[in-house]
């Protein structure tokens, strides 16, 4: 294993422990998970491993394969650009009281670059379960996404929801994680695509717009502001939909609107899937990609030309998958389909003069472990 022999390389010495976190695809249930609502992930082949020792002068000391050059902290506020995924679990792990020295850290990741599948979420979830272990702290792996989502939250300042970070630390192979992100209950629900001769296959467009972590925060904020108006902790508590729209206008409106239905399409989702009814689900995937590109606005060209392209290829549905801006789609296909969907999708992007995307199938993964 690299991660291991990069770690002796840098450290002379054998690592305590290796640890492997996956990235996450969003089946269904996008942009509610900061609406209190419900989501329905499920983790992808790539993510992040890590080689991990303790040390117990309290000094962070990184190596990414993926970086150039290693860096050693002397505390978390020193960290910059990844290394602040990594300082934040740290920073927040202290700051709760646990007793959490130093490590030799070495990370390997293999989340495609530009897909949007939480390559962060991935790492902050790695570096938790690893001095979970260490340093014997006793939290659960809930506890630990928890404490992920805060790193990102207050350490790299990403107003992200629970949904990545979860989705990395508690999903099961071959299923999707079903979660109310109020509760934070969940369970996983059975998403055996190949018994239905069927894949998912993710389009990863390479793209990643500049405006995407300000909008990110700017759409945040609309539905913030809209549950504040109708008097509700959050956009999941609306029952009258149409009452709800009534009394608000603009941005405000459209953005309760997707979240409500969203979250109808996550349950139906689940209704089907429980059914075995896996092919079924494709028009909710059909949907949900039309409410983030009309009512959430979160959809961009690339994303919109992937959908429509693999639907006309066969798809049984798509949709855009992550916070939007770029990143990746998502297509429910049948077996016999696979190869007309992945040269619509391509001819589609050579017409509009944009490099091939990549695509490949994501069968669902087993979540955050230790391997060594």
């Amino acid at each position: 294993m690299r991660v291991v022999e990069a770690f002796r390389e840098s450290y002379g010495t054998e690592p305590a422990g290796v640890w492997h976190a996956p990235g996450r695809v969003n089946l269904i249930g996008e942009h509610t998970d900061y609406n209190d609502g419900f989501v329905l992930p499920f983790a992808v082949p790539w993510g992040v491993t890590a080689a991990v020792s303790p040390r117990e002068d309290g000094v962070i000391r990184l190596r990414s394969l993926q970086a150039d050059e290693p860096v050693a902290l002397a505390t978390p506020d020193q960290a910059e650009g990844w290394t602040r995924y990594v300082a934040g679990m740290f920073w927040v792990l202290r700051g709760a009281g646990h007793q959490v020295g130093g490590a030799d850290v070495v990370i390997d990741g293999d989340v495609p670059q530009g897909a949007g599948l939480s390559s962060s979420a991935a790492l902050e979830v790695v570096v938790g379960i690893a001095l979970n272990e260490l340093y014997e702290l006793g939290l659960t792996k809930m506890e630990i996404a928890l404490a992920a989502q805060k790193a990102e939250n207050d350490f790299v300042g990403m107003p992200c929801g629970i949904m990545d970070q979860a989705a990395s630390a508690l999903a099961e192979e071959g299923k999707a994680l079903f979660m109310d992100c109020r509760s934070l209950s969940t369970r996983n629900i059975p998403f055996d695509l190949a018994s239905h001769g069927l894949q998912l296959l993710i389009i990863n467009t390479g793209v990643r717009h500049e405006l995407a972590d300000g909008q990110y925060a700017s759409r945040r904020r609309d539905c913030e502001n809209a549950a504040r108006h109708l008097g509700l902790d959050a956009l999941r508590d609306i029952i009258d939909l149409g009452g709800a729209l009534a009394r608000l206008s603009g941005d405000e409106r459209r953005r309760t609107q997707h979240v409500v239905t969203e979250n109808h399409r996550v349950e139906a989702v689940i209704g089907l899937l429980r059914a075995g009814a896996v092919r079924e689900i494709g028009a909710l995937l059909n949907a949900s990609h039309l409410s983030l590109r009309d009512q959430f606005e979160v959809s961009c060209a690339e994303l919109d030309v992937a959908v429509e392209s693999a639907v006309r290829g066969g798809a049984r549905g798509a949709r855009m998958t992550g916070g939007g801006f770029g990143g990746s789609a998502i297509a429910l296909v049948t077996d016999e389909r696979v190869e007309s969907v992945r040269e619509a999708v391509t001819h589609a992007y050579a017409e509009h003069g944009w490099a091939a995307p990549e695509i490949y199938p994501a069968p669902p993964a087993a979540g955050a472990r230790r391997l060594i």
